[in-house]
């Protein structure tokens, strides 16, 4: 009788199965200041109760992408434990902050399965809803994840590509209840500071080093093969978990968005290459849109978030439609600003 868990494989999968992963875990002040030792974040609403008081929050809320990495870690077990690696995302909204002391779970359901050419591997598009233990949904995406096959010759399963929305609608934004940034005064510049098509570099770069990616990998519980066992991919080096890099170049943004305080929404993400220990990491990052929301002084900043190997701004792809290979990731999200 085997009593571990190898993982599920690609042809194990069905549209419209559901996982139910783990128990609910609490997350506390520990998350917030390792967070802060793994990443430089400065962004003031995350971190300081006085500020998060001053703009109608009871106190500090968890940095959002803390809520995301929790949340997609208790997936890993049963979506991406066989993973090649994770691809892309969409139609993420964080729906309700997460304060020290809550306990966060998980719920995925598999809405498209397509396999590659290569026969030996496929696509498996999940999306997931984060809860808390009230029964609250804090958090919901769909990320598309390469999976290895078990076995070659298993038979390819129907393909059913869901249908995505390219951006979240600025009107379906989640704002946080009571958030008012009349009263707003830190150090930065407001929405109307800002115009669409503006570029920002944001300068600075960080070099990953092994051991606080495999720090930042194991405080997400998250366990796919290639984040942590060097023999997993032929090149004998350990992939860097696409989130650190998210979280990297989040943090790397402060020097230009510094006021760009709460992530609501990502419309679309691509880790467009493999990162690794020794690379360093610049950002840069582009208006897209300049919203307007219902909560007072809020304005809602539609922004890509890139991050590279390389260092020239604006740079994204090749003449041949392709991501440059020095570019590591591209995401669109929304944030929201003091107008």
């Amino acid at each position: 009788m085997t009593k571990t868990n190898a993982g599920y494989f690609f042809e194990d999968y069905h549209v419209g199965q559901v996982f139910r992963h783990g128990p609910l875990r609490t997350v506390g002040e520990g998350e917030r200041a390792l967070y802060q030792a793994l990443y430089p974040t400065r962004f003031a609403v995350a971190v300081s109760d006085p500020v998060a008081q001053s703009v109608g929050l009871p106190r500090a809320p968890l940095d959002d992408l803390i809520v995301f990495h929790k949340v997609f870690g208790a997936t890993v077990p049963d979506i991406s434990l066989n993973a090649v690696a994770n691809l892309g995302y969409a139609d993420l909204r964080w729906l309700k902050p997460v304060y020290p002391g809550d306990a966060l779970g998980a719920v995925t359901e598999v809405i498209g399965l397509k396999e590659n050419s290569n026969g030996k591997t496929g696509i498996v598009w999940v999306r997931t809803t984060g809860v808390n233990a009230a029964g609250e949904d804090v958090l919901r995406f769909v990320r598309w994840v390469m999976v290895r096959k078990r076995d070659a010759a298993a038979p390819a399963p129907e393909t059913v590509v869901p249908d995505l929305p390219d951006v979240v609608p600025a009107d379906q934004l989640v704002v946080p209840e009571g958030l008012d940034f009349k009263q707003y005064d830190v150090k930065g510049y407001r929405s109307d500071a800002y115009t669409v098509g503006e570029v920002i570099d944001h300068v600075d770069g960080v070099t990953l080093e092994e051991a606080e990616h495999m720090m930042a990998t194991r405080l997400w519980q998250n366990t796919a093969k290639v984040h942590f066992d060097v023999t997993a991919r032929p090149q004998g080096q350990r992939l860097i978990y696409g989130g650190h890099i998210i979280s990297m170049a989040r943090a790397l943004s402060f020097n230009g968005l510094g006021t760009a305080e709460c992530m609501v929404a990502i419309n679309a993400g691509a880790h467009a290459n493999p990162c690794f220990a020794g690379d360093t990491v610049r950002a840069w990052s582009e208006v897209l849109d300049i919203a307007e929301t219902d909560a007072p002084d809020v304005a809602a900043v539609r922004l890509r978030l890139v991050a590279t190997k390389g260092s020239a701004a604006g740079a994204l792809r090749g003449a041949d439609g392709k991501y440059l290979p020095e570019v590591v990731l591209d995401l669109d999200y929304w944030a929201l600003m003091p107008r």
